[in-house]
């Protein structure tokens, strides 16, 4: 039986496309919404999900840590997909017919210089795989999407133009969630461990939590805080550290972190992508 994969977004996604990359033997389920794909993966009906957490260019994706700590999985694994940006439209449509290009508003706002150099006004679509299922549905030849190549080849639609994107780096990180925890070493560039805490209500809590980071030796790559529960005085922090629970400066770095906290909770260990660097 073909294990699964659960996503947010229509097939096409950006997520879709990191299914696709990271687990190709697996088949990617599309979802609604982030809270349908992390219970299609605790009710059974997938194995695994696909959360998208940060963008390179706009920064961390809104809810994700907020849902992560109460979703009850486990980080498992981490993806990297290059945000590559193309203009789709129907077969045999040429680029200089093209008038106007559909498609989420973030990517709109990432192609402002080709589209302005060929006179192309934007359409804001609800996002990027469903414009292009609209453009596809349309069958207009003046209309375009901007999205990924795996949406063209699913929605048959031509690519014009490849890699319109202003900026060439744009990257999004996802974490792949599983039931199960697995805190076996593995993989060829180091383990991550990820946790959420919230600090003990006493001065300079936070700077004391994190002293034991900083003189047992841990590099600590993400630090963020948001509000729980709605009130503006109660802060939960997610952080990202390189190495294992078991490394003796890890282990002695989260014993501090546990003296000066009301709880810490691991999300998750998992090997280092070769792509983070």
């Amino acid at each position: 039986m073909t294990k699964r994969i659960a996503f947010q977004g229509e097939l096409g996604a950006y997520s879709h496309q990191a299914c696709r990359e990271a687990r190709p033997d697996m088949e990617a389920l599309p979802c609604r919404t982030f809270e349908d794909a992390i219970e299609a993966v605790r009710s059974g009906e997938a194995d695994l999900g696909m959360l998208p957490v940060e963008n390179s260019t706009y920064g961390r994706v809104a809810d994700i840590h907020s849902l992560l700590p109460r979703s009850g999985l486990h980080i498992i694994d981490e993806a990297f997909v290059r945000v590559h940006i193309n203009l789709l439209a129907v077969p045999g449509t040429p680029l200089d017919q093209i008038e106007q290009a559909m498609s989420h508003t973030v990517l709109l706002g990432q192609c402002k210089e080709f589209l302005a150099k060929h006179g192309i006004h934007r359409i804001t679509g609800a996002d990027t795989a469903g414009s292009a299922r609209h453009v596809a549905e349309l069958g207009d030849p003046k209309i375009a999407a901007l999205a990924s190549e795996l949406a063209g080849e699913i929605y048959g639609l031509d690519v014009l133009a490849r890699h319109i994107e202003d900026e060439g780096n744009n990257t999004t990180r996802f974490l792949i969630m599983s039931r199960e925890a697995d805190h076996s070493r593995r993989g060829n560039d180091g383990m991550i461990t990820s946790f959420v805490f919230q600090v003990r209500n006493i001065p300079a809590a936070l700077y004391k939590a994190m002293g034991g980071f900083a003189t047992n030796g841990v590099n600590m790559t993400k630090l963020e805080s948001y509000m729980v529960g709605g009130t503006f005085t109660a802060t939960q922090f997610y952080a990202d550290i390189d190495g294992h629970p078991d490394d003796p400066g890890v282990k002695l770095a989260l014993e501090e972190l546990d003296y000066f906290t009301t709880n810490v909770e691991i999300l998750g260990v998992y090997p280092a992508s070769p792509d983070r660097h």
